[in-house]
């Protein structure tokens, strides 16, 4: 199958400032694809690049066979996208702004496409008020049915929910799912929010200075990473375990230990088995109640990433 999004060995310069440094990943067909990193990382330089926006010193990026340099158009009726800027005209009712795109792209029956788009959204009963009327979480609900007015296969998502209340969060998470799931869109997903990453996305790419640390399914980076923390629960007084959670954590194949009331949460180096690290909690005289495994989370991933990249610079 066809990849949505391939990018290879693709490079980009801002004087003598290397910003994408031979940048490669795919997306696939119905994917929904997290883009994470800091500020300053790349991730906003790599989604210009997909929309065309700048061109890279080298490299390639096709969008479902179509060079994005080559075949420009053909490339670009297949995404929609939601920038930083929702490109929303404030003094045009949402039913207004919807028609104007709809024409843009040689929608035929406009009106008709721009009421679907904003039931929806659940925006039908605010359709002919002002855009300035409406809230943050209510512009980004626009702006995703912007981005859809000529129904593209792959949709482009630089912080979404930036700036959005929680409650405007959960109802862009939501639709951002329901494109994914009920109308077979790719989502490509970039933010550093990486909670809600992990709640909306199966595959990611951790980009660090302009490079791909880590790429792949969420569930395989888990456990090939070796991050798996392990919660040891123990029948000891709480204050003891503060003296020995300080001893573990100079131990050299364990890379975290933190006490959480009667439990110890350890973080274990790869491939360091969990029956010496009860033994050793034995001889120390912890009494140990009972061992569960804690999966790692986008967040543990990213702090590995981060810290054995060398830290932010």
């Amino acid at each position: 199958m066809v990849k949505a999004i391939e990018v290879e060995n693709v490079s980009k310069s801002f004087g003598k400032r290397l910003a994408l440094d031979n940048v490669s990943f795919w997306v696939d067909q119905g994917d929904t694809f997290g883009y994470l990193g800091p500020n300053g990382s790349g991730k906003t330089t790599t989604i210009r690049i997909l929309l065309d926006l700048l061109k890279p010193k080298s490299g390639k990026v096709s969008v479902l066979g179509h060079d994005i340099f080559k075949d420009v158009v053909s490339a670009k009726l297949r995404i929609g996208f939601v920038l930083e800027a929702d490109g929303l005209y404030q003094n045009m009712t949402a039913m207004e702004n919807l028609a104007y795109y709809s024409r843009i792209y040689g929608i035929p029956d406009y009106r008709t496409r721009s009421k679907e788009l904003l039931s929806l959204m659940g925006l039908d009963d605010r359709a002919d008020e002002k855009v300035s009327s409406y809230s943050k979480g209510m512009r980004q609900r626009l702006a995703l049915a912007r981005a859809m007015v000529h129904d593209p296969d792959i949709l482009i998502l630089d912080e979404p929910t930036s700036g959005v209340d929680p409650t405007g969060q959960m109802e862009v998470r939501s639709l951002v799912i329901d494109l994914a799931h009920k109308f077979g869109k790719t989502i490509f997903f970039s933010s550093h929010n990486l909670d809600e990453v992990q709640r909306i996305c199966k595959r990611v790419a951790l980009i660090h200075q302009g490079q791909i640390r880590l790429c792949g399914d969420l569930n395989e980076l888990r456990t090939e990473g070796g991050l798996s923390k392990v919660m040891i629960q123990t029948a000891d007084e709480e204050a003891p375990l503060d003296k020995v959670a300080k001893e573990l954590g100079g131990v050299p194949w364990i890379q975290s230990c933190v006490r959480e009331g009667k439990n110890l949460i350890v973080q274990l180096s790869k491939g360091s088995p969990v029956h010496e690290l009860v033994g050793l909690l034995c001889s120390k005289g912890v009494r140990v109640d009972g061992v569960n495994r804690i999966q790692a989370s986008l967040e543990d991933i990213y702090a590995s990433m981060v810290r054995d990249s060398g830290g932010r610079k």
